[in-house]
């Protein structure tokens, strides 16, 4: 079943959506790396499980961490609220 592409990118959508309920760059980072697996199946390459699983691991990661670095917070900027936006 791993080694279905198919399999890969449903996982990458569902991984998206996750990502749309609970931001934090976390499930967006899998869901990068389940679609670059996915791709690369598709392709044609198919290596063996544990390879498989190290593919999906370090492309993760590496999403993971271009998103942090695009999109996270600016080193030594701290997000802080002084006012409640309930109060009129």
């Amino acid at each position: 079943m791993w080694a279905l592409w198919w399999v890969w990118l449903a996982g990458a959508v569902v991984l998206a959506i996750l990502e749309v309920l609970a931001p934090g760059y976390v499930f967006l980072g899998f869901a990068i790396g389940a679609a670059v697996t996915g791709v690369m199946l598709a392709l044609g390459v198919t290596p063996s499980g544990p390879v498989l699983a190290v593919i999906f691991a370090l492309v993760s990661l590496a999403g993971w961490l271009i998103m942090r670095r695009l999109f996270g917070l600016k080193g030594g900027q701290v997000k802080t609220f002084d006012h409640d936006i309930n109060e009129n």
